[in-house]
Protein backbone atom coordinates (compact mmCIF):
# COMPACT_ATOMS: atom_id res chain seq x y z
CA UNK A 1 0.00 0.00 0.00
CA UNK A 2 2.74 2.41 0.88
CA UNK A 3 4.62 1.62 -2.58
CA UNK A 4 1.43 2.09 -4.79
CA UNK A 5 0.58 5.53 -2.36
CA UNK A 6 4.28 6.47 -3.11
CA UNK A 7 3.95 5.77 -7.06
CA UNK A 8 0.96 8.23 -7.71
CA UNK A 9 2.00 11.59 -8.63
CA UNK A 10 1.06 14.75 -6.62
CA UNK A 11 -2.08 16.44 -7.27
CA UNK A 12 -0.32 19.78 -8.90
CA UNK A 13 1.52 17.62 -11.10
CA UNK A 14 -1.90 15.42 -12.15
CA UNK A 15 -3.73 19.39 -12.44
CA UNK A 16 -0.48 20.87 -14.38
CA UNK A 17 -0.77 18.02 -16.91
CA UNK A 18 -4.32 18.41 -16.86
CA UNK A 19 -3.68 22.48 -18.07
CA UNK A 20 -1.36 21.43 -20.72
CA UNK A 21 -3.26 19.13 -22.06
CA UNK A 22 -6.15 21.43 -22.64
CA UNK A 23 -4.08 24.19 -23.72
CA UNK A 24 -2.80 22.32 -26.54
CA UNK A 25 -6.16 20.29 -27.59
CA UNK A 26 -8.87 22.98 -26.89
CA UNK A 27 -8.02 25.06 -29.92
CA UNK A 28 -8.13 21.90 -32.15
CA UNK A 29 -11.53 20.96 -30.52
CA UNK A 30 -12.99 24.46 -31.63
CA UNK A 31 -12.46 24.06 -35.26
CA UNK A 32 -14.88 20.70 -34.95
CA UNK A 33 -17.52 23.18 -33.45
CA UNK A 34 -16.87 26.16 -36.02
CA UNK A 35 -17.65 23.36 -38.45
CA UNK A 36 -21.31 23.51 -37.71
CA UNK A 37 -21.76 27.01 -36.40
CA UNK A 38 -24.62 29.08 -38.04
CA UNK A 39 -22.40 31.85 -39.04
CA UNK A 40 -20.50 31.85 -41.97
CA UNK A 41 -18.65 35.25 -41.66
CA UNK A 42 -17.18 35.72 -38.78
CA UNK A 43 -15.98 33.36 -35.17
CA UNK A 44 -18.23 34.23 -32.19
CA UNK A 45 -18.61 32.57 -29.04
CA UNK A 46 -20.54 31.01 -28.30
CA UNK A 47 -21.96 30.24 -32.19
CA UNK A 48 -25.46 31.55 -32.39
CA UNK A 49 -26.34 28.38 -33.29
CA UNK A 50 -25.55 24.70 -34.89
CA UNK A 51 -25.94 23.38 -38.06
CA UNK A 52 -24.66 20.24 -40.86
CA UNK A 53 -25.68 22.24 -43.69
CA UNK A 54 -21.72 22.68 -44.18
CA UNK A 55 -21.06 19.46 -44.78
CA UNK A 56 -23.18 19.06 -47.54
CA UNK A 57 -21.92 22.72 -48.93
CA UNK A 58 -18.12 21.21 -48.28
CA UNK A 59 -19.33 17.89 -50.04
CA UNK A 60 -20.67 19.56 -53.33
CA UNK A 61 -17.44 22.02 -53.46
CA UNK A 62 -15.42 20.42 -56.42
CA UNK A 63 -12.25 23.10 -55.22
CA UNK A 64 -11.94 20.76 -51.97
CA UNK A 65 -12.17 17.57 -54.01
CA UNK A 66 -9.25 18.86 -56.21
CA UNK A 67 -7.53 20.12 -53.62
CA UNK A 68 -7.72 16.79 -51.67
CA UNK A 69 -7.17 15.13 -54.76
CA UNK A 70 -3.87 16.69 -55.15
CA UNK A 71 -2.53 16.16 -51.01
CA UNK A 72 -3.55 12.40 -51.47
CA UNK A 73 -1.34 11.91 -54.77
CA UNK A 74 1.11 14.00 -53.44
CA UNK A 75 1.23 12.26 -49.94
CA UNK A 76 1.09 8.81 -51.28
CA UNK A 77 4.00 9.00 -53.83
CA UNK A 78 6.34 11.01 -51.59
CA UNK A 79 5.54 8.09 -49.21
CA UNK A 80 6.92 5.47 -51.23
CA UNK A 81 9.82 7.61 -52.27
CA UNK A 82 10.44 7.66 -48.83
CA UNK A 83 9.99 4.19 -48.07
CA UNK A 84 12.49 2.87 -50.70
CA UNK A 85 15.34 5.82 -49.77
CA UNK A 86 14.76 5.26 -46.18
CA UNK A 87 15.20 1.65 -45.63
CA UNK A 88 18.45 1.73 -48.34
CA UNK A 89 20.30 4.45 -45.75
CA UNK A 90 18.99 2.92 -43.05
CA UNK A 91 20.43 -0.27 -44.36
CA UNK A 92 23.95 1.41 -45.03
CA UNK A 93 24.30 2.67 -42.60
CA UNK A 94 23.48 0.29 -39.87
CA UNK A 95 24.29 -2.71 -41.12
CA UNK A 96 28.12 -1.40 -42.28
CA UNK A 97 31.11 0.22 -41.62
CA UNK A 98 33.03 2.72 -42.99
CA UNK A 99 34.62 6.07 -43.11
CA UNK A 100 32.12 8.99 -42.73
CA UNK A 101 29.12 7.01 -41.58
CA UNK A 102 27.65 9.74 -39.11
CA UNK A 103 28.08 12.37 -41.39
CA UNK A 104 26.16 10.80 -43.95
CA UNK A 105 23.66 9.86 -41.18
CA UNK A 106 23.63 13.73 -40.01
CA UNK A 107 23.09 14.82 -43.42
CA UNK A 108 20.07 12.42 -44.12
CA UNK A 109 18.17 13.57 -41.00
CA UNK A 110 19.08 17.43 -41.28
CA UNK A 111 16.25 18.25 -43.78
CA UNK A 112 13.25 17.60 -40.72
CA UNK A 113 16.22 19.48 -38.57
CA UNK A 114 16.11 22.83 -40.57
CA UNK A 115 13.26 25.44 -40.67
CA UNK A 116 10.95 24.64 -43.70
CA UNK A 117 11.37 27.48 -44.97
CA UNK A 118 14.43 26.97 -45.39
CA UNK A 119 14.02 24.09 -47.08
CA UNK A 120 11.48 25.66 -48.88
CA UNK A 121 13.81 28.45 -50.20
CA UNK A 122 16.72 25.77 -51.26
CA UNK A 123 14.63 24.11 -53.45
CA UNK A 124 12.71 26.90 -55.21
CA UNK A 125 16.48 28.20 -55.90
CA UNK A 126 17.80 24.59 -57.16
CA UNK A 127 14.22 23.72 -59.69
CA UNK A 128 15.14 27.82 -61.01
CA UNK A 129 18.40 27.21 -61.53
CA UNK A 130 18.14 24.17 -63.44
CA UNK A 131 14.99 25.55 -65.16
CA UNK A 132 12.31 23.01 -63.46
CA UNK A 133 8.90 24.13 -64.36
CA UNK A 134 6.85 23.95 -61.19
CA UNK A 135 4.58 20.99 -60.85
CA UNK A 136 3.19 18.22 -59.27
CA UNK A 137 6.60 16.65 -59.10
CA UNK A 138 8.28 19.11 -57.85
CA UNK A 139 5.69 19.39 -54.41
CA UNK A 140 6.69 15.70 -54.60
CA UNK A 141 10.42 16.18 -54.79
CA UNK A 142 9.65 18.87 -52.09
CA UNK A 143 7.92 16.68 -49.34
CA UNK A 144 10.18 13.72 -49.69
CA UNK A 145 13.14 15.57 -48.47
CA UNK A 146 11.57 15.18 -45.24
CA UNK A 147 9.91 12.24 -45.49
CA UNK A 148 12.83 10.19 -45.84
CA UNK A 149 14.17 10.85 -42.64
CA UNK A 150 11.10 9.94 -40.90
CA UNK A 151 11.07 6.56 -42.18
CA UNK A 152 14.74 6.67 -41.79
CA UNK A 153 14.97 6.96 -38.59
CA UNK A 154 12.53 4.54 -37.51
CA UNK A 155 14.31 1.71 -40.09
CA UNK A 156 17.49 2.65 -38.63
CA UNK A 157 16.84 2.05 -35.00
CA UNK A 158 14.82 -1.40 -35.81
CA UNK A 159 18.02 -2.31 -37.61
CA UNK A 160 20.12 -1.73 -34.95
CA UNK A 161 18.10 -4.25 -32.74
CA UNK A 162 17.95 -6.90 -35.37
CA UNK A 163 20.54 -9.30 -34.72
CA UNK A 164 23.23 -9.39 -37.23
CA UNK A 165 23.77 -13.53 -36.84
CA UNK A 166 20.07 -14.00 -38.11
CA UNK A 167 21.11 -12.65 -41.65
CA UNK A 168 24.72 -14.50 -41.11
CA UNK A 169 22.31 -17.69 -40.22
CA UNK A 170 20.35 -16.81 -43.24
CA UNK A 171 23.08 -16.73 -45.73
CA UNK A 172 25.20 -19.44 -44.40
CA UNK A 173 22.28 -21.63 -44.84
CA UNK A 174 22.08 -20.78 -48.91
CA UNK A 175 19.83 -17.77 -49.19
CA UNK A 176 20.47 -15.03 -51.14
CA UNK A 177 20.12 -11.19 -50.66
CA UNK A 178 16.55 -11.17 -51.74
CA UNK A 179 15.60 -14.17 -49.53
CA UNK A 180 17.18 -12.80 -46.87
CA UNK A 181 15.64 -9.61 -47.20
CA UNK A 182 12.32 -10.89 -48.18
CA UNK A 183 12.25 -14.04 -45.11
CA UNK A 184 14.46 -12.40 -42.41
CA UNK A 185 15.08 -8.48 -42.66
CA UNK A 186 11.86 -7.43 -43.41
CA UNK A 187 9.12 -9.39 -41.04
CA UNK A 188 11.75 -7.54 -38.02
CA UNK A 189 11.40 -4.01 -40.08
CA UNK A 190 8.05 -4.51 -41.66
CA UNK A 191 6.38 -2.23 -39.06
CA UNK A 192 8.75 0.44 -38.63
CA UNK A 193 8.48 0.72 -42.00
CA UNK A 194 4.81 0.95 -41.71
CA UNK A 195 5.11 3.56 -38.97
CA UNK A 196 7.62 5.39 -41.19
CA UNK A 197 5.37 5.59 -43.81
CA UNK A 198 1.92 6.09 -41.77
CA UNK A 199 3.90 9.36 -40.39
CA UNK A 200 5.40 10.35 -43.71
CA UNK A 201 2.27 10.13 -44.95
CA UNK A 202 0.69 12.86 -42.05
CA UNK A 203 3.33 15.19 -42.77
CA UNK A 204 3.34 15.36 -45.89
CA UNK A 205 -0.57 15.36 -46.22
CA UNK A 206 -0.57 18.82 -43.94
CA UNK A 207 2.90 20.42 -45.01
CA UNK A 208 1.78 24.36 -45.91
CA UNK A 209 5.70 25.89 -45.99
CA UNK A 210 7.64 23.82 -48.42
CA UNK A 211 4.53 23.46 -50.49
CA UNK A 212 4.08 26.89 -50.59
CA UNK A 213 7.65 27.27 -52.52
CA UNK A 214 7.57 24.19 -54.69
CA UNK A 215 3.80 24.16 -56.03
CA UNK A 216 3.75 27.12 -58.37
CA UNK A 217 -0.04 27.85 -59.14
CA UNK A 218 -1.28 24.34 -57.69
CA UNK A 219 -3.40 24.24 -54.30
CA UNK A 220 -2.98 21.77 -51.88
CA UNK A 221 -5.40 21.40 -48.88
CA UNK A 222 -3.67 22.94 -46.65
CA UNK A 223 -2.63 25.67 -48.95
CA UNK A 224 -6.38 25.92 -50.27
CA UNK A 225 -7.19 26.19 -46.57
CA UNK A 226 -5.01 29.52 -46.24
CA UNK A 227 -5.89 31.09 -48.99
CA UNK A 228 -10.18 30.49 -48.02
CA UNK A 229 -9.24 31.93 -44.53
CA UNK A 230 -9.20 35.34 -46.12
CA UNK A 231 -12.73 35.24 -47.70
CA UNK A 232 -15.43 36.40 -45.67
CA UNK A 233 -18.20 33.89 -46.94
CA UNK A 234 -18.48 30.43 -45.88
CA UNK A 235 -15.94 30.11 -43.67
CA UNK A 236 -17.67 27.24 -41.76
CA UNK A 237 -16.56 25.62 -44.81
CA UNK A 238 -13.09 25.80 -44.32
CA UNK A 239 -13.20 24.56 -40.38
CA UNK A 240 -14.78 20.96 -42.03
CA UNK A 241 -12.40 20.64 -44.49
CA UNK A 242 -9.63 21.37 -41.21
CA UNK A 243 -11.84 18.56 -39.24
CA UNK A 244 -11.11 16.13 -42.46
CA UNK A 245 -7.20 17.06 -41.99
CA UNK A 246 -7.26 16.36 -38.18
CA UNK A 247 -9.21 12.79 -39.01
CA UNK A 248 -6.31 11.98 -42.02
CA UNK A 249 -3.58 12.76 -40.13
CA UNK A 250 -4.42 11.83 -36.48
CA UNK A 251 -5.14 8.33 -37.68
CA UNK A 252 -1.90 7.43 -39.26
CA UNK A 253 -0.07 8.87 -36.51
CA UNK A 254 -1.87 6.94 -34.34
CA UNK A 255 -1.95 3.47 -35.71
CA UNK A 256 2.29 4.45 -36.03
CA UNK A 257 2.29 4.54 -32.44
CA UNK A 258 0.45 1.21 -31.76
CA UNK A 259 2.96 -0.09 -34.29
CA UNK A 260 6.09 0.58 -32.36
CA UNK A 261 5.02 1.51 -28.64
CA UNK A 262 6.71 -2.07 -27.88
CA UNK A 263 9.90 -1.02 -29.09
CA UNK A 264 12.40 2.66 -28.93
CA UNK A 265 10.70 5.74 -29.52
CA UNK A 266 8.80 6.64 -32.28
CA UNK A 267 11.42 8.48 -34.80
CA UNK A 268 10.91 11.77 -36.68
CA UNK A 269 8.73 13.52 -34.24
CA UNK A 270 10.27 17.28 -34.46
CA UNK A 271 8.72 18.18 -37.47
Amino acid sequence: MRSDRNNRAPMGLKIAAAAGLAFMHLPILLIFVYAFTTEERSYQWPPPGLTVKWLAVTWNRPDVWEALGLSVRVASISTVIAIVLGTLCAGAVSRARFFGRETISLLVILPIALPGIITGIALRSAFNLADIPFSFWTIVLGHATFCVVVVYNNAVARFRRTAGSLIEASMDLGADGFQTFRHVILPNIGTALLAGGMLAFALSFDEVIVTTFTAGQQATLPIWMLEELVRPRQRPVTNVVAMLVVLVTFLPILAAYYLTRGGDTVAGQGK
